[in-house]
């Protein structure tokens, strides 16, 4: 107030300025509330749709011109899915096979990621550069040969030939590398002092301390070998040693040529419900290790 009155003569308008940027500041929140309500309801009507036409009828589904709620509704889809596919044994696979890759790739991808971020030895850099140029090789482009060597030993069809060649991934051990380079590097030099080994350092020190990478890296992989078509529909033959998503390719035709849609729907969110389950009971910590997954490189 008194530099107000030396420069200009005369007192500011008490609080006019206060006014003014409280007013913006809450225009501003109630715009970025309005972006992310329109941001959330566009990526939630396809689920939106799914959900409708799951308990459509088939009639419905097909009718024109289309309409957006049923004129009733029905749970036959869901029974016409369980009719069709053998569902048990297929989700049965698809949590073994989720659950096995997840695992085997924490403990393999943990502990390359280990080596290259907290031991130094000779060509660490190189070998790191060779991982992450192996990454621009699309996994399409090695179908083929895997598909031929699974072959040659007996393991099309079988869990061992789903889970062993997915069981880790560069992409894993370059994330988690991140993580392990932001734990302090006084920790492990202060145990190898102490006498701890590498595998003591790894297990009781680096570990704890990347609970929030090991957790995003592990739902990464759930949700992505649980909704995965391609692998194991190629690596299989059966219906019954399919995965549920890959099962479900099954159901995109009939004799006439026409799709079921209220049916593959049905199937469809059969199978997105326990990853909903399973992302509501750890999206906090898959929040943060995605935040802080790239701060250090």
């Amino acid at each position: 107030m008194t530099s107000a009155l030396v420069t200009t003569g005369r007192p500011a308008p008490a609080g006019r300025g206060i006014g003014v940027g409280a007013l913006r500041h809450r225009t501003g929140q109630l715009l970025a509330i309005a972006v992310c309500l329109l941001a959330a309801l566009v990526c939630a009507f396809p689920i939106l749709i799914v959900l409708i036409t799951a308990f459509t009828p088939s009639n419905e589904t097909l009718s024109y011109p289309p309409t957006l709620l049923p004129d009733a509704w029905t749970l036959d889809n869901f029974a016409e899915v369980f009719r069709r596919l053998p569902v048990w044994d297929q989700l049965q696979n698809t949590i073994v096979m989720s659950i096995g890759v997840t695992v085997l790739s924490l403990l393999l991808d943990s502990a390359a990621a280990y080596a290259l971020a907290c031991i130094d030895f000779r060509g660490r850099g190189l070998l790191l550069g060779v991982f992450i140029a192996t990454m621009m090789v699309p996994f399409q482009a090695l179908l083929i040969p895997l598909y031929q060597m699974l072959s040659e030993w007996g393991l099309i069809g079988t869990m061992v030939g789903l889970i062993i060649p997915r069981a880790s991934d560069v992409a894993g051990i370059f994330l988690l590398r991140q993580f392990f380079v932001m734990i302090p590097r006084d920790l492990d030099n202060a145990a190898r002092i102490d006498g701890a080994s590498e595998f003591r350092i790894y297990w009781s020190i680096i570990l704890p301390n990347a609970t929030a990478g090991l957790l995003t890296l592990g739902l990464f992989n759930f949700i992505g070998n649980w909704n995965d078509m391609i692998w194991p529909m190629i690596m299989t033959n059966a219906a019954e040693d399919r995965t549920l998503v890959a099962g479900l390719a099954l159901l995109n035709g009939t004799a006439q040529g026409v799709i079921p849609y209220g049916v593959s729907m049905a199937g469809a969110l059969i199978s997105v419900v326990p990853i909903v389950i399973v992302f509501a009971i750890v999206q906090k910590r898959f929040i943060e290790g995605i935040a802080s997954s790239g701060i250090k490189g």
